[in-house]
């Protein structure tokens, strides 16, 4: 068996825990980290930023978003049902974070929206490939230049396994190492980051009555299994429920050209397998939402409808919402790709030159379908009686070809299961704080209930490296004391 000393082993070195080993190291913590893959950065090497409240760059921009708002926002959205406290020094440290990771050495784009009904508090991470995907991993590499800087030591290819306990505190950490050999480290504080259990199908069925890869498309980072929560609830955590962090996803992304999923993806008429309207399509463009209204349909999936005029008027003219997620509003290459898509054999994809056609091939109720159509081309010419549909966005379904695309059920991973308070110490059933036991990041993510907060845009990257930050200070306090 190998043996280390630290005061603070962090587990797991993503967002949450590359915060939690720098603020800890830097409130002077000999601190330790270990980590299941081979390489540190976890989610946030595919993210892109996180969030922030009354920074400069939305001063500078004048967007009117205080913790004040933010926080009232965030209540009222979720009805009460998160820790106001937490929330509360969450948003209030936010922008001071942003200012704490730019003088490591991260820079950003500015403040951004994710969609046009959302606030701007998305702070993009400046890379060299501009705004996107991935971006944040340039934010990683500083947090690790700055960890090293402070002699934290990583124990990569090393999954924790257990944490120890003596008369009721943390004494230790147990991990085993990528030859298989135990680790044993002792410390006085353990802070658990370990990311949720996106990729433990099991887990998930088990804890939210989705299945994966039928009902539930979200994110499946290899590794992700649940194995913090399972240390925390056996070290004394209560355990709190686990849920899915839901946004829509429309099948076949990765196959289709970025064109056809931007115009699969505006406020188009939305149906279900009886064929029948479910939502205001307007509200797509907040996924979450998408992703809550899909999962009370039959099979839990939807179906975007376009007709060759509405293609013309979008290639004509742009998109009518543009996403960070999909930024260009310019779908000229809308055929190129459906011919791609065709030639390849993506069944996500269909076409038909009736709407009878699309309805068999799609799967959806024939007779409702053309209905539903009906209805909603004369709505086109009045007001949508059905859902209050925005005029802008209503044009009729009239013109073949026909196209659709199904959205289903999706998300990043789960988030929440161990009960924390605003310090992000690990609370039992009493709620009482476990000597030494700290949790930050997803798996301590309980504040969203049943919807994940898209309205204020970074919020999954903000908690992350936020609620890291206060656990390496509260953990760095608790040992020196």
């Amino acid at each position: 068996m190998k043996t280390y000393e630290a005061d603070v082993v962090v587990i797991a070195a993503g967002p949450a825990g590359m915060t939690a080993a720098v603020q800890a190291a830097e409130d002077g913590a000999n601190v330790l980290v270990i980590e299941k893959q081979p390489v540190i950065g976890g989610a946030a090497n595919m993210g892109m930023g996180p969030l922030g409240i009354g920074t400069r760059y939305q001063k500078q921009s004048m967007n009117d978003i205080t913790v004040q708002k933010a926080f009232e926002m965030f209540m009222e959205y979720t009805h009460y049902n998160a820790d106001a406290r937490l929330i509360r020094r969450y948003f209030e440290q936010s922008a001071e974070t942003i200012e704490w990771l730019e003088e490591m050495g991260v820079e950003f784009e500015g403040a951004f929206r994710y969609f046009p009904k959302s606030e701007a508090t998305w702070h993009i991470v400046k890379s060299d490939h501009g705004i996107g995907p991935r971006a944040a991993s340039f934010m990683n590499k500083a947090l690790y230049a700055r960890a090293q800087e402070l002699g934290v030591r990583f124990l990569v290819e090393t999954p924790g396994k257990k944490i120890l306990m003596e008369d009721g505190k943390v004494a230790g950490v147990l991990a085993t190492d990528k030859d298989g050999e135990e680790v044993k480290i002792s410390c006085k504080a353990a802070i658990i980051c370990t990311g949720g259990a996106g990729a433990n199908k099991e887990l998930i069925k088990e804890e939210t009555g989705y299945i994966h890869g039928v009902d539930m498309f979200n994110f499946a980072i290899p590794g992700i299994m649940g194995d913090g929560l399972k240390m925390a609830w056996e070290a004394g955590a209560d355990k709190l429920p686990v849920r899915i962090e839901q946004a829509a996803v429309l099948l076949g992304t990765e196959e289709l050209a970025g064109s056809v999923c931007n115009v699969f993806s505006q406020p188009n008429l939305l149906v279900n397998r009886n064929g029948k309207r479910f939502m205001n399509e307007d509200q797509m463009q907040n996924t979450t939402f998408l992703s809550n209204a899909l999962s009370h349909q039959k099979d839990r999936m939807g179906f975007s409808i376009v007709d060759s005029s509405i293609v013309k008027y979008y290639v004509r003219n742009g998109v009518d919402n543009v996403s960070l997620v999909h930024p260009d509003a310019d779908v000229s290459d809308f055929a190129e790709g459906v011919k791609t898509a065709q030639e390849n054999g993506v069944g996500a994809l269909i076409v038909a030159d009736t709407i009878e056609e699309l309805a068999e091939k799609a799967g959806i109720n024939v007779e409702n379908l053309v209905a539903t159509v009906e209805d909603y081309n004369d709505y086109c010419e009045s007001v949508d009686e059905e859902f209050f549909k925005d005029r802008r966005y209503m044009r009729p379904i009239e013109k073949a070809p026909f196209y659709c695309a199904r959205f289903c059920p999706g998300g990043y991973g789960t988030v929440g299961g161990i009960r924390i308070n605003e310090n992000c110490e690990a609370c039992g059933k009493d709620f009482e704080p476990i000597p030494g036991l700290y949790a930050a990041g997803a798996d301590a993510c309980n504040i969203y209930e049943d919807s994940y907060m898209f309205l204020l845009p970074g919020n999954s990257m903000g908690f992350a490296v936020n609620t890291g930050r206060i656990a390496g200070m509260t953990a760095a306090e608790y040992v020196q004391e």
